[in-house]
């Protein structure tokens, strides 16, 4: 998919390609991802984005390209009415780094990004402080933003954090003995995870499971803690896309939501508290073993 932006043509590709695949993709980005297999350590620096590359052959995972081929577009585009406001600015910048579209280890300038969005450097700067706050990026003064990467310590720090929070979140809504309407967002949350296993959709299931865990800590009450699960969930969220297929298929975790679904249906919230501990455990465990396998040193 390419879409314009600061004069250059965006290609994403996905390392990891077959030689038959690779054969079908063009000279430049042909001789881009045989730079990356090769060039296992160095920092590829493509206009003021920096990439970090990674083994070719470890994990399927996007790369995001400036091809310089395509003919340029004006750097000074009008603002979307979307990001008007400083909320929208931050927003916008958050989900093109949880979808990677600021690969980890890329950095950007201000001013690159400001003329992206087609705004002043102001609400941009508001923007990136707060992202910096929520543990996404690192502002250099007057060279922009680093994206950081998750290491393998963060990703343990950041399950204990949940392993710790969420079955409280799970223990505190079961006590208030919810109705089964007020539960139905888990209830559809599961539905969806279920349906999109019958269709192999391990995209859609991902969404599902998002949409779980977050309807989960907005439902129990405490503002507080579900504003901390959901820091360190954005935080997390890189590492669980980017082990997505190379997990198993999530069938056990399908299973383990809907059982905490009917523990705080029953009312059960010791069963239900124990329960989400013991799956988010689980999942902890079976991401850092695939961090450790496949040699992921950072995401």
């Amino acid at each position: 998919m390419k879409t314009a932006r600061s004069g250059y043509t965006r290609t994403s590709i996905a390392l990891g390609v077959s030689a038959a695949r690779l054969a079908a993709i063009d000279e430049p980005r042909r001789t881009a991802i045989g730079w990356l297999s090769r060039h296992q350590a160095t920092p590829l620096l493509v206009r003021d984005i920096q990439l970090n590359d990674w083994p070719l052959n470890a994990y399927p995972i996007t790369y995001t390209l400036l091809d310089m081929s395509s003919k340029p577009v004006p750097a000074d585009r009008p603002a979307s009415p979307t990001l008007r406001s400083p909320e929208s600015v931050y927003r916008e910048l958050k989900r093109r780094i949880l979808n990677n579209d600021y690969a980890p280890g890329t950095q950007v300038l201000e001013q690159t990004i400001a003329n992206d969005l087609g705004l002043s450097r102001t609400p941009v700067r508001e923007a990136l402080v707060r992202l910096q706050h929520d543990g996404l990026v690192e502002v250099v003064p007057r060279h922009g933003i680093r994206v950081l990467p998750i290491l393998r310590a963060d990703m343990q720090e950041i399950y204990e954090v949940l392993a710790s929070l969420e079955p409280t979140a799970t223990e505190l809504l079961a006590r208030q003995n919810p109705s089964r309407e007020r539960m139905m967002p888990l209830i559809e949350a599961c539905d969806d995870m279920e349906r999109a296993l019958d269709v192999d959709n391990l995209e859609a299931w991902a969404t599902a499971d998002e949409k779980f865990h977050f309807a989960l800590v907005n439902l129990c009450g405490n503002r507080r803690l579900a504003a901390l699960v959901m820091t360190v969930w954005d935080q997390a969220h890189r590492a669980r896309i980017f082990t997505l297929k190379l997990r198993p298929k999530p069938i056990e975790s399908t299973r383990e939501h809907r059982d905490v679904v009917d523990a705080i249906l029953a009312g059960d919230a010791e069963k239900a508290r124990n329960l989400y501990r013991a799956h988010r455990e689980r999942a902890a465990s079976a991401l850092l073993t695939i961090i450790e396998q496949y040699g992921l040193v950072r995401l």
